[in-house]
């Protein structure tokens, strides 16, 4: 039995387990015989190391580089931001600087850092429902308001909506794009009503677009960094994790004003010192060699999100709903009358498939929390995709 703490935050004590450490508690005590082994689609992270000449170059900064071993610059390295700052810019047809990039270890760290500028507690920032859990998790253990932004049937946030949930405490408003957990990609009209909204309140648009190489739309999916004063509203995160399967290296970006990006510093500077240099020039060298292997990783996605749409008439016939599917994901309702976490663990020990609940992505009491699920299909192919639905298919109600 685990000893109670003392003391212990009030925020921190608020605030939920991690869920995907959570969900691997499950399988404590369950067997899976090998005809029939676990399909894992909880996590969405890739399984794979990084492609050999990526991991050459890596090995080659550790071997000859002595800088590589050292405190580097707290915003990273000047090559990585101005590489940065140039993909974007022709990415999405507008200016971003180097001065206005700053790489962070991981995303999950340019949100935190970027929030710690923005809101503090008694503040509060609005999050589209379901969220992404660790946003919700750092504005919970911070102090910080979570107003849920509820979607429709489409996963979408409605900015009209998000006008009315606006207090004077407010801060923020935050989206995910491709999301997770829902799949969806956000019409880049819907984006800009939402930085026009931010705009016109005087808030942050924080956009987190870690999923951005997946997006099945050709172009840029949005078009607020042409706007020549983007940086007074917008701040975009981005993710080299999933990109270039640097996921245990941690880089991420944090794209913003340069006034935003000195008070980012500090946080930094307290944090972490600096980013990892090993990833950052990993990252780095990904940028500048692998756009063709890149493409040919958002094709293989894009085939794995085709073969869920196509297959998911396995299981609609029962009552399952496909909500959402894009990137890396898919979201569910399903038809029992049980709470998804109930089910989720049943899935498990009756079907060998470790999925999260929607009650992870929602707040307390959410009718969606509890009759829907996420599915995280990046590391499964076409055949275990197939496998699955065969395994969903054949569920009992409890």
């Amino acid at each position: 039995m685990t000893r109670p703490i003392q003391p212990l935050s009030p925020a921190m004590a608020a605030t939920a387990l991690p869920p995907v450490m959570e969900a691997r508690r499950w399988l404590e005590g369950v067997t899976f015989p090998p005809e029939r082994p676990l399909i894992n689609v909880s996590q969405a992270a890739p399984v794979d190391p990084p492609p050999a000449p990526l991991r050459q170059a890596m090995a080659d900064a550790v071997l000859h580089e002595d800088a590589a071993h050292l405190y580097g610059p707290v915003l990273g390295l000047p090559d990585l931001r101005e590489e940065v700052a140039q993909q974007f810019s022709a990415a999405y047809g507008g200016t971003v600087t180097a001065a206005q990039v700053a790489i962070t270890q991981g995303c999950n760290q340019a949100f935190c850092a970027v929030m710690a500028t923005l809101a503090g507690p008694g503040d509060e920032v609005l999050l589209p429902v379901p969220w992404y859990f660790n946003h919700e998790m750092w504005l919970r253990m911070s102090g910080v308001g979570v107003v849920p932004l509820d979607t429709g049937a489409d996963l979408l946030p409605d900015p009209d909506h998000a006008a009315t949930l606006i207090t004077p405490r407010t801060r923020a408003i935050v989206l995910v794009t491709p999301n997770n957990p829902g799949g969806v990609e956000y019409p880049a009209a819907l984006v800009a009503a939402f930085r026009d909204l931010a705009r016109a309140r005087g808030l942050a648009l924080i956009i987190d677009e870690t999923y951005r190489d997946f997006d099945s739309r050709s172009g840029a999916p949005h078009d607020l960094l042409a706007d020549p004063d983007w940086d007074d509203t917008v701040i975009q995160l981005y993710s080299f994790s999933k990109a270039y399967r640097l996921t245990g290296h941690r880089v991420g970006a944090l794209i913003g004003s340069v006034a935003r990006l000195a008070q980012v510093e500090k946080f930094l500077d307290t944090v972490a010192i600096c980013p990892g240099q090993i990833g950052q020039r990993g990252a780095l060298w990904g940028m500048r060699h692998l756009g063709q292997w890149l493409a040919g990783e958002r094709a293989e996605i894009l085939e794995r999100r085709a073969a869920i749409e196509s297959g998911f008439h396995r299981i609609a016939a029962q009552g399952w709903q496909l909500m959402g599917c894009g990137a890396y994901f898919a979201y569910l309702a399903h038809p029992f009358a049980e709470n998804s976490a109930g089910l989720a663990q049943r899935l498990v020990r009756e079907a060998g498939v470790l999925v999260l609940p929607g009650t992870m992505f929602t707040p307390e009491g959410s009718e969606l929390g509890a009759r829907s699920l996420r599915l995280a299909f990046a590391n499964i192919d076409r055949a275990g995709i197939d496998t699955m639905f065969g395994r969903l298919e054949g569920l009992p109600p409890a």
